[in-house]
């Protein structure tokens, strides 16, 4: 019999749990999901598509875990209690040697699917480690999303039939989209940030400019998606063009706390129109 003062530890299901948090789920599935669905519009076959799914998620986990581990007493320090290391259910060890795993199969996943593609989407992961060893605390914050994001489409495109050459359009607009995903990966953690000594770009230049430059990125990006393809933008095309107008100047008040309410709204649906957009793309190249 357990005496009062005994710790229980954590059973499996609830590690296990604790370490698909840990690699910032919603995320890394987004990412995931729009990487197989960009694969699937670009023509790439159902197993190779499979190994797209599988590297890309492994290195979005690789990259959660990264960030967490490395972060562990920083996390204590604030009391971040949405994290399984602050909760006590994972060790900074174990995210450090999960980390390891993941990564050692998102580089044998990507390379299966050849050289060009597998270390285009190698780029994704490096720029994500490289984000979680420091550069966040940097003014170059900014470059691991730009390069990383940028690369990804590139890297979906390659794995095609003959290892086809992403147009320049695809990869700006998916660099974009990396962009506006720094600014609002940042916005809800300044405030702990700036206590444990981050200080990323979007940290040193202020929220109003930050929500600014992450309208104007999510606006560039449905611009390129919508007039890249060849041809005249089709009805999707125009329809994303008058719906991002207005979004983009109001997700632009993001930094506003009066106007937050419905800025966020707008960077949603800005977002939603880009991913949309980035996958009519993908089919556009083919």
């Amino acid at each position: 019999m357990q005496s009062e003062g005994a710790v229980r530890r954590p059973g499996r299901f609830a590690i296990a749990a604790a370490m698909a948090r840990a690699t910032h789920v919603e995320p890394t599935l987004a990412v995931t999901t729009v990487a197989v669905l960009l694969a699937v519009a670009a023509g790439v076959p159902a197993g190779r598509t499979v190994l797209v799914g599988v590297a890309v998620l492994a290195g979005q986990a690789a990259i959660g875990w990264c960030n967490d581990w490395l972060d562990a007493d920083r996390d204590l320090a604030v009391g971040r209690t949405d994290k399984p290391v602050v909760q006590g259910l994972v060790t900074p060890t174990l995210l450090r040697r999960a980390t390891a795993v993941a990564v050692a199969v998102a580089v044998v996943t990507s390379l299966a699917l050849g050289v060009v593609p597998g270390l285009l989407l190698l780029v994704l992961v490096a720029s994500g480690l490289a984000y979680d060893a420091g550069l966040k605390r940097t003014a170059l914050s900014p470059l691991p999303y730009l390069t990383g994001f940028g690369a990804l489409p590139a890297g979906v495109v390659a794995a095609a039939p003959g290892s086809p050459g992403a147009p320049w359009w695809l990869i700006a607009a998916g660099a974009a989209l990396g962009g506006a995903a720094h600014v609002a990966n940042v916005a809800p953690d300044v405030d702990d940030d700036l206590a444990t000594g981050v200080r990323g770009l979007p940290h040193r230049v202020g929220a109003a400019p930050s929500a600014i430059a992450g309208a104007v990125l999510l606006g560039g990006a449905t611009l390129l998606l919508v007039l890249g393809p060849p041809g005249p933008p089709g009805t999707l095309g125009w329809l994303a063009c008058a719906l991002a107008a207005p979004a983009v100047v109001v997700a632009a008040l993001a930094g506003s706390p009066r106007a937050r309410r419905l800025a966020f709204p707008a960077v949603l649906l800005l977002t939603v129109l880009d991913v949309a957009l980035l996958l009519a793309g993908g089919a556009a190249i083919t």
